[in-house]
Order: C-alpha cells, then sequence, then structure tokens
C-alpha cells in the first residue's frame, strides 16, 4: 500500500507548514530517566533576575523550529526563551522510532519537567512563564514542578477528544487520526507522518495516547499511569495566571475543547479569549498559524501582554469566553 495513496485524507490547510529557519543556541539536556532532549536557547548576555524564561511547548509531532520566530519575537521583547523537541521528534529524535517508549505523559512529566529544571538551573531566580500550543497546554501540566511557572498561554490548547472536533471536520478527522493514524503505526512500529505529509513521524506510545476515544486524560494510556503513581493528576500543580486563546476557525480548538482542558487547571486563574479570523482583518488562521510571522502585529502582542503582565490590553481582539 502506498501511503501517499490516501486522497480523502491529504493533507488540508490545518496541517503543518515547513519548518522555520534555525534559531538560536543548541542544547542538550538529559530528562529524569536519562534521555537526551535537544532543543535552543535564546539568552541575553546579562544575566537579569527580574526578566522572565520563556518554555515553548510545541503541538504533538511538531518541531521546536516551527516555534523560532516567535522565540525570536520574545527575546527582542525583553525575555531569555527555550524551545525544545519532545523525545522521538526533531532534536530529540533516536536513530529509530521503533522500539522508543513514549508517550504523552512522557512528553509532559519527564520532558517538559527536564525544561522546567533547566530553567532552574541556568536562568537562576528568574520568573519561568510557559508557551503551550496544542497538546503543549496539556503538556505544561503534566510536570511536577508545575507551581514554578508563573504565567501560562497556551494556543488552541486541548488533547484531542474526537467529539470536541469542530462538526463540520469531525468525521474526517477521526477517520485520520483516529483510523488511520494507528493502523499506520501498528503496520510501521510508529507513525510515518513524514511520508504521508502530515506531521513529522511519531512514538507509537504517543499515537496510543491520541487515538484513544476519551473524554478524560486520566482514562488515556499512559494518563492512567500517571494517576495510578501520584494518586492525583499534576494539574493542580500548576497556579499560573492563565490565557487560552482559542481561533473560531480551529477544527481542534473547539470551545469544548479548550474548557474541558482548562477545567483540570483547577489552581489556576484561567481566561479564555475566543479570536475570529475577522477580529484580525483575515479570512483563516486555523490551528498552526498563530506562530507564523505573518501574526506578529496581529496576533503575537497578545500573548506577549499576558506574559509581560498576566492582563490583556483594553484593545485586545476577540471575546472573553464566560467562565463555568
Amino acid at each position: 500500500m502506498n501511503l501517499q495513496d490516501i486522497p480523502s485524507l491529504a493533507p488540508t490547510q490545518f496541517e503543518l507548514p515547513l519548518p522555520t529557519r534555525t534559531p538560536g543556541e543548541s542544547f542538550k539536556e538529559p530528562a529524569a530517566d536519562g534521555f537526551l532532549l535537544g532543543g535552543f536557547t535564546w539568552r541575553h548576555t546579562h544575566q537579569d533576575p527580574t526578566r522572565p524564561v520563556v518554555i515553548i511547548n510545541a503541538a504533538t509531532s511538531v518541531r521546536c523550529r516551527h516555534y523560532s520566530r516567535f522565540a525570536d519575537y520574545l527575546f527582542a521583547n525583553g525575555f531569555d526563551v527555550i524551545t525544545y523537541d519532545y523525545r522521538g521528534i526533531g532534536e530529540s529524535r533516536p536513530a529509530s522510532l521503533k522500539g522508543l517508549e513514549a508517550t504523552w505523559s512522557d512528553w509532559g512529566a519527564l520532558d517538559f519537567e527536564a525544561m522546567l529544571q533547566r530553567a532552574q538551573r541556568v536562568f537562576a531566580g528568574q520568573p519561568i512563564n510557559v508557551v503551550g500550543h496544542s497538546f503543549g497546554g496539556c503538556a505544561a501540566g503534566l510536570g511536577a514542578s508545575g507551581h514554578l511557572i508563573r504565567r501560562l498561554v497556551t494556543v488552541g490548547a486541548q488533547f484531542a477528544y474526537w467529539r470536541d472536533y469542530a462538526p463540520a471536520h469531525r468525521w474526517r478527522m477521526f477517520a485520520k487520526w483516529h483510523v488511520v493514524m494507528p493502523l499506520m503505526t501498528t503496520l510501521c512500529g510508529y507513525f510515518p507522518g513524514k511520508r504521508l505529509g502530515w506531521l513529522e513521524d511519531t512514538p507509537a506510545g504517543v499515537v496510543r495516547d491520541w487515538s484513544t476515544p476519551s473524554d478524560r486524560y486520566e482514562k488515556r494510556p499512559s494518563g492512567r499511569l500517571i494517576h495510578a503513581r501520584t494518586g492525583r493528576l499534576p494539574f493542580a500543580n500548576v497556579s499560573a495566571q492563565t490565557l487560552a486563546i482559542s481561533l473560531s476557525d480551529d477544527p481542534y480548538g473547539t470551545i469544548p475543547a479548550i474548557e474541558r482542558l482548562l477545567g483540570y487547571l483547577t489552581g489556576s486563574t484561567n481566561t479564555h479569549l475566543r479570536i475570529t479570523p475577522e477580529d484580525i482583518g483575515e479570512e483563516e488562521v486555523g490551528h498552526f498559524a498563530f506562530f507564523r510571522s505573518a501574526y506578529q502585529a496581529t496576533l503575537w502582542p497578545i500573548a506577549l501582554s499576558w506574559l509581560q503582565t498576566g492582563e490583556l490590553a483594553p484593545d485586545t481582539p476577540g471575546r472573553r469566553m464566560p467562565r463555568n
């Protein structure tokens, strides 16, 4: 079977564009289990204990290089920045993904936690902020040191419960991510996303988490393990000022999907900002485009303002969603 011969599931406007240019200084950081993670650091020459450092958590199977221009922007506006790849992706990919033990919970509890520890060590005493895209917002709640996060900005953040997908796209997305993806993973031992032109190649354990059709994170295969070990999910450790940004034309980041994840952040003060493309003079934005430099003047200042002050500017586009 030729992986390209799936016409009804070919890439769409919601897929990832090509990676951006090579970013700042590279590093290697071991997670607690010894797995070596790769990433990049934007660091000002003179250390300032009042300068925040921002950790950027990528979406599932999206390379950290996709966020390089956004990292440049944050650096130019006075932040130190860390971007990194989860195990199995990009700078953190081993020679083969077959047999690699990697799950969504590993990406949060081990990989993101390693970045929190790195931020504490390399940027000692500086406040720690986090930006999480898609699953990256979920990963921000899985680190044991989540209490260190001062401010959190999420973009389209959810954990892929299929009933939360936008109705107009739901069945196509279900077939793609919950039927074809696990099938291809079973055949290949990992998900060959690059050959399909969908996303990066993805470890089998992550695919199991993504494709399990459950509305509760702790019912996902690796989520159950975290819950059993600790007696509770670690989301409650996060007490950050949290801004959840969602786009009305994002078929993943629907209102129910965003609110479902925010429901886990019980220790945080949460604001959900819903933006339509028309609010910023665009026809479409979708799930991935927020971090493209085309939105530097319209969308990026929203995240910047929150990271700087924990507040939205009076002229911020979009509307605040009421909290339950």
